[in-house]
């Protein structure tokens, strides 16, 4: 991390967030499709492409254009104004990835919603990506293919076959009318006839194919929840509730279980798996996150079953602050390495924290997201949106953490050290519309030598006791750009864009 809590230059200023696109956007009243509700976004490691999923099992592309506008010599890159640049993009194409699907044998019915995408290692001008649903995970390839097109064909189009009934043919081919007897009466003309012309095949116009090479069935008991790309380019995982399994991407009919958590008796299950995600540089490495708020990083060189952790990130219990809600809002519901591998940024209902890979007596810093929200814990548990899962991702230069909220809303903390930046902003055309003047205050802890201040929460304001928030508008999915300040983000079926 580049700009990480151990840098010790002044923090870098404020972003200011400014809308920049937006697909699929909803006009006033309009009633939005469930199987139209965006369920994963993810950017390629490069940035030129985009990839959403949704509800009714498609995965949507999107690809970047504004590089191609910007090239030019150094001279004028340096006269361009760059509040004014910034990624732009176009649909590229879609394709139905899941459909729904029915297990006879456990009579359980498989939705085609689409939890996870993966970009894989792009080859020959090919892009490769992994999606999955519950249960099946797909390998697909997206191509360019040209249409090929048979041209200066010999059949004159103004002259239309005779409706007349063609003349009787015996046994060995020969017409039985002779004056229909070609064979003999014909005879080529000196230099051949020039109206003759071998048909051309030609290839003018060029479409996206999207062709699945492997589907990964079969070997999760439960519902996936991740899959992650190991740095080697040839393997993955897939976690569920209760196991995490290693993948080839050439072999779809066999896996390797890594982590298994599942106990004996099924009535001594304390704690689910809720996210894992592989070591961005070394493929010996990942990190999976509990429902009890804590994370274990493995290393694959110790033994064949990952059961034994390496490292247990988890933060201690304030004495006296456990509640029926407690263990509910402590559950992990994502996590990500900063690009450099050093740091992992975790989600839990109310907080981000940021953790030192090497430092596991706790979060390097903790974010409050909506803690105004908390005297609301009841009523969000008898709506069920206390089991809201929102996910998290880190600026590629690490100085950066976002993750969304309700009311359509998104946050982005700064992350190195010294900074105050907490930025409220809403997903919609005018991102500032929301935006909290007053800087949330840092309060200062007795680990503040050692590690960063915590941020406060929003200013008190009109929303501050949580009741004009939006409870059915939450904003769970989003992704950073890997080398610039753009934010990609869903609010249902809208996929909405800003930059900075």
């Amino acid at each position: 991390m580049s700009g990480d809590s151990s840098s010790g230059g002044p923090p870098p200023p404020s972003l200011e967030w400014r809308f920049s696109q937006v697909f699929g956007e909803r006009t006033a009243g309009e009633e939005v499709q469930e199987v139209d509700i965006i369920s994963a976004i993810e950017f390629d490691k490069s940035g030129d492409h985009l990839a959403t999923g949704d509800r009714g099992g498609r995965v949507v592309l999107f690809e970047r254009t504004d590089n191609k506008d910007h090239a030019g010599s150094r001279r004028d890159a340096e006269q361009m104004d760059y509040t004014v640049r910034h990624p732009e993009f176009r649909y590229k194409t879609e394709f139905q990835s899941h459909e729904p699907e029915f297990d006879y044998l456990k009579s359980l019915e498989i939705e085609e919603k689409i939890n996870k995408i993966r970009w894989c290692q792009p080859a020959n001008g090919a892009l490769f990506l992994l999606s999955t649903n519950d249960k099946t995970i797909k390998y697909w390839k997206v191509q360019e293919k040209k249409i090929k097109k048979i041209s200066e064909m010999n059949i004159d189009p103004s002259k239309t076959p005779s409706s007349s009934s063609p003349p009787p043919i015996v046994a060995n081919g020969v017409p039985a009318d002779p004056a229909h007897d070609y064979l003999s009466n014909f005879s080529f003309p000196l230099g051949g006839i020039p109206s003759l012309r071998l048909p051309v095949v030609t290839s003018q116009e060029t479409s996206l194919v999207a062709r699945c090479r492997r589907v990964y069935a079969h070997a999760h008991d439960y519902h996936i929840n991740s899959i992650s790309n190991s740095s080697d380019g040839e393997t993955f995982i897939s976690a569920d509730d209760l196991r995490v399994n290693l993948w080839n991407l050439e072999i779809s009919n066999q896996s390797f279980n890594i982590v298994d958590v599942k106990p004996t008796n099924m009535e001594d299950l304390t704690e689910v798996i809720t996210s894992a995600e592989f070591h961005p540089i070394h493929c010996n490495m990942l990190a999976y996150s509990s429902s009890k708020g804590s994370i274990r990083l493995i290393d694959m060189r110790q033994s064949a079953l990952c059961d034994s952790h390496t490292k247990l990130f988890e933060e201690p219990e304030a004495p006296g602050s456990r509640s029926f809600f407690t263990e509910i809002i402590a559950s992990i519901s994502d996590i990500k390495f900063s690009r450099d591998g050093r740091y992992i940024l975790s989600r839990d209902y109310m907080t981000l924290k940021l953790w030192d890979i090497n430092m596991d007596s706790g979060p390097v810093a903790s974010y409050q997201v909506h803690e105004h929200l908390r005297p609301k814990l009841c009523d969000l548990y008898e709506n069920d949106s206390i089991f809201d899962k929102f996910e998290c991702c880190l600026s590629g230069d690490g100085l950066r953490v976002a993750t969304g909220s309700y009311s359509n809303l998104f946050r982005v903390f700064g992350a190195s050290k010294g900074s105050t930046e907490a930025a409220t902003l809403e997903a919609s055309k005018n991102p500032m519309r929301r935006q909290i003047q007053t800087p949330a205050r840092p309060s200062r802890t007795i680990s503040s030598m050692t590690r960063m201040v915590r941020r406060g929460s929003e200013s008190p304001g009109a929303e501050a006791n949580g009741n004009g928030y939006d409870f059915t508008n939450k904003l769970l999915h989003m992704a950073w750009h890997p080398t610039e300040n753009s934010i990609a983000c869903a609010a249902a079926n809208s996929l909405y864009m800003y930059y900075a």
